[in-house]
């Protein structure tokens, strides 16, 4: 990879020393919000380009890359309220936001809670829409075994990586290098599992949360733009149409030969749509 990145940035939310990125001093803002055990580098194709009318930012969010990892998160509101307190430091009153997998649910969760914060929304290949998630996620809920499975190494990440993208081709040894040097930070290993527990047991994603998110979608009003990648391993793409016909103003783009991160597997394309979806 030799795209050269923005500069990491911190600052304190609460007690939380907190990692960002932010590009771009003009337009509206955009937020955008990563997937479990994901980081700012997930956006590294889509933060410079979105911010070409934008002031658009990115950030670790508690217990991941390279923000805090403690206190440990145990629910999704935690992450949801995180995620209102970074706007509230950062002084973005309202902003579009944008997040992919655990990140879209995250952002739905949002829309629901804060609003008057909210002017649109981007998912991609979002979770909440139902039970079904990759089996290794399900194997890493159940505790002693998770703790065997995700501990960090090259080859699993590696693997993991392999799954996540449709062609392999993107699965680059600097790509790898990068994951795994994050995901071997202190604490990050502790951090992943907990969160991943709070959304995920042995049956699937939590059934108590999809439920209540999908009964209350019908609440959304703002314009929404959804994302998934046709051959997703981790969350099947028969979740796209639940999301865009359970949001009243929603539309859905499903790229082929696509895996669970189109931002990342088609960065072009992604742009472009949701630049366009952003102008409107």
């Amino acid at each position: 990879m030799t795209i050269k990145l923005p500069q990491d940035k911190y600052i304190k939310i609460g007690n939380i020393n907190t990692r960002y990125w932010e590009v771009g001093n003009k337009g509206s803002a955009v937020v955008l919000v990563h997937g479990l055990g994901g980081f700012c580098e997930n956006w590294m194709h889509n933060i410079e380009p979105l911010a070409k009318g934008h002031r658009v930012y990115a950030m670790d969010l508690v217990g991941f890359g390279r923000t805090d990892k403690t206190p440990l998160v145990k629910d999704m509101d935690t992450l949801v309220q995180f995620i209102s307190d970074f706007m509230d430091v950062k002084n973005i009153a309202t902003a579009a936001l944008v997040g992919n997998s655990l990140g879209g649910g995250l952002v739905l969760q949002f829309a629901l809670r804060f609003p008057q914060k909210v002017e649109k929304l981007v998912l991609v290949d979002n979770a909440g829409m139902g039970r079904d998630v990759i089996f290794d996620f399900k194997a890493c809920s159940v505790p002693f075994l998770g703790e065997l499975l995700i501990k960090p190494s090259l080859k699993g990440t590696e693997k993991l990586w392999h799954k996540i993208v449709y062609d392999p081709a993107l699965v680059t040894p600097e790509l790898i290098k990068m994951c795994y040097e994050l995901g071997s930070l202190p604490g990050a290993m502790e951090s992943l599992l907990s969160v991943l527990r709070a959304g995920i047991n042995i049956c699937g994603q939590r059934s108590k949360l999809t439920k209540l998110l999908l009964k209350d979608l019908g609440k959304i009003n703002v314009p929404t733009l959804i994302f998934w990648g046709r051959q997703d391993r981790i969350i099947p793409v028969k979740h796209a149409s639940i999301t865009a016909s359970a949001i009243p103003n929603a539309k859905l783009i499903v790229f082929d030969k696509c895996g669970h991160m189109p931002m990342f597997e088609y960065p072009e394309g992604f742009n472009k749509i949701t630049l366009d979806f952003l102008a409107k």
